[in-house]
């Protein structure tokens, strides 16, 4: 057909360049929209291209038969074919459960015989750090989702203070100006003064057009990465030369068989104001400098950092379940298949970043940031810790699990320690109040490694169930996922934690365990020069009898001389 009205003159000729040039400049121009239908075909690749084969070669038997009953037969078995592929494929999430397999074959799965121990414990949950950085913005502003990260050695919440999306003109115009940096290891987090930095950034997370992060990302990728890349989390953190940075992590699809998801490195952002050259960098090719996974090593910023997606994460997590063999997972089987607890309320799910300390744990893991699950048999009824997957935050291709099943420690997973916190302060209103978040809090206490959850009391909006609270000094609770008790503990004074824990449950031990006793006072300074002065050996004194002595002989001598007369 184009042929055809290309042959007629020079005019129809003219008409073709020109639409095929505004064609090929919308192709270029705005390929961060309809980059999501190049990822939904590289997902569905394999099942595209086979139901295609069998829909071509079903419909050209279908026009060749002359009989009816033949084409009626054609069209009962085409329909058979979609329904059963529907049914089992999505329906029965076998899909799913291909693209999680080739995961658990693609990871460098590592089992550890020992826990780490947890360190900077970080006290707020996130979605309290969420709800207390909205409170602190006016009314065209609001904030990023935040994220723990590393900024200046120190594990920071951050995120940024950018345009309200129901302000368009705002999203248009206007830049994200600051940043959040709020301790994560404080109970008194603070959204003011040298916490809220000033720095602009001209692409955003809320901002619209060309400025927008997911747009300029997409527009920075190569052909190829446009098949095989999505943008994912983004994080802000501080680069090598002290210089706050959007860091946005990178998913990447790979194999053809059920393709599944992977890290697939990170695209750096610089601050700055935008101008003239800034847009046409913007809608041409995009902003940011691609890093790929083999090149972090090369940021010294990155390295132990949390850049990781949490999708990624999430899968690799759940892939873990196939460590009993492939039809392990399968409805009539499922002796060690496990799941990610989901829990209720519009709460943080996991994976909790925590900062894990490797140091004794006889691994090649680096000490810092690291995703946590704890995987729980797939029953609803069961609650108990089967594993738990430490995936290294920056990306590092490890997972480290620790098999709790295996060793019968018969550990009480995450899932179970809401109502065990209900049940030991039942005069709280639990309508009003929930706790949330137990993330892991490993310590040496009483002579050998312990595990607990670490939980905060969040109070919860009544009519805006993702309206979290948990005021400037929350309540805490450590419960012990061995002895299922509930220590309620002291968030101002994160140094006695371990003797609360030890002063509350040391009977239970000794009795259990047979260990001797710990935290005992040490004496001070005061204390020992009373107890060394006491110890001195004194002389006691004598009074001097002397004179009656003397006056006791001299009347002695008298009677004699008295009686001799």
């Amino acid at each position: 057909m184009i042929k055809k009205y290309w042959s007629k003159g020079g005019k129809q000729k003219g008409i073709v360049i020109l639409v095929g040039l505004i064609m090929v400049g919308l192709l270029f121009f705005f390929r961060d929209d309809y980059q999501p239908v190049l990822l939904f075909i590289r997902k569905f690749i394999f099942i595209i291209l086979f139901s295609s084969l069998v829909l071509f070669f079903g419909l050209r038997k279908f026009r060749n038969s002359a009989q009816v009953s033949t084409r009626l037969g054609v069209l009962a078995l085409l329909i058979a074919f979609f329904g059963l592929l529907y049914l089992v494929g999505w329906h029965f999430k076998m899909y799913d459960y291909m693209k999680t397999y080739n995961v658990f074959n693609s990871m460098h799965k590592v089992e550890i015989n020992e826990l780490p121990l947890t360190q900077n414990e970080r006290i707020q949950p996130l979605r309290n750090i969420h709800s207390m950085g909205r409170e602190s913005v006016g009314e065209t502003k609001d904030v990023s989702l935040p994220h723990l990260v590393r900024v200046d050695d120190q594990n920071k919440w951050t995120m940024a203070i950018q345009p309200s999306e129901k302000y368009v003109m705002q999203r248009i115009n206007d830049n994200t100006e600051e940043v959040f940096s709020v301790s994560s290891t404080t109970p008194f987090p603070r959204f003011s003064n040298e916490n809220r930095v000033s720095v602009t950034f001209s692409i955003g997370e809320s901002l619209k057009f060309s400025r927008n992060t997911y747009n300029a990302v997409v527009q920075r990728f190569n052909p190829w990465m446009l098949f095989n890349h999505e943008p994912s989390d983004t994080f802000y953190m501080k680069n090598d030369s002290g210089e706050w940075v959007q860091v946005v992590s990178l998913i990447k699809w790979k194999g053809f068989f059920f393709p599944y998801p992977s890290f697939g490195g990170v695209m750096i952002i610089e601050n700055g104001e935008h101008d003239f050259n800034d847009y046409l960098e913007r809608i041409t090719i995009g902003k940011g400098t691609y890093v790929s996974p083999d090149e972090i090593k090369n940021y010294p910023f990155l390295n132990k950092q949390n850049t990781l997606s949490e999708k990624v994460s999430q899968l690799q997590a759940e892939s873990l379940k196939f460590l009993g063999g492939f039809s392990d997972p399968l409805p009539w089987n499922m002796e060690t298949a496990v799941k990610i607890p989901v829990m209720p309320k519009d709460q943080n799910q996991q994976p909790y970043v925590t900062d894990f300390d490797f140091s004794g744990s006889n691994s090649n893991a680096y000490s810092g940031l690291y995703h946590w699950f704890g995987l729980e048999p797939v029953g609803n009824e069961r609650t108990s810790l089967s594993y738990s997957v430490f995936v290294p935050a920056d990306g590092t291709d490890e997972l480290y699990y620790y098999d709790h099943a295996s060793k019968k420690q018969g550990y009480a997973g995450v899932s179970a320690m809401p109502l065990k916190v209900k049940e030991s302060r039942k005069e709280y209103d639990w309508n009003a109040s929930t706790p949330v978040e137990f993330r892991p809090y490993i310590k040496n206490i009483a002579g050998r490694k312990r595990m607990f959850f670490l939980g905060t009391i969040s109070s919860i909006s009544a009519t805006d169930s993702q309206q979290f609270d948990g005021a400037a000094t929350p309540d805490l609770v450590l419960i012990d996922s061995e002895y299922r008790d509930v220590i309620w503990i002291d968030v101002k004074h994160p140094s006695t934690w371990d003797e609360e824990v030890y002063n509350q449950l040391n009977e239970a031990w000794r009795a259990s365990e047979g260990i001797g006793y710990y935290f005992k006072k040490e004496p001070q300074d005061e204390d020992i020069l009373i107890q060394a002065t006491d110890s001195i050996i004194e002389i006691p004194k004598v009074e001097d009898q002397t004179e009656k002595i003397n006056a006791l002989q001299r009347q002695l001598d008298a009677l004699k001389a008295a009686s001799g007369q």
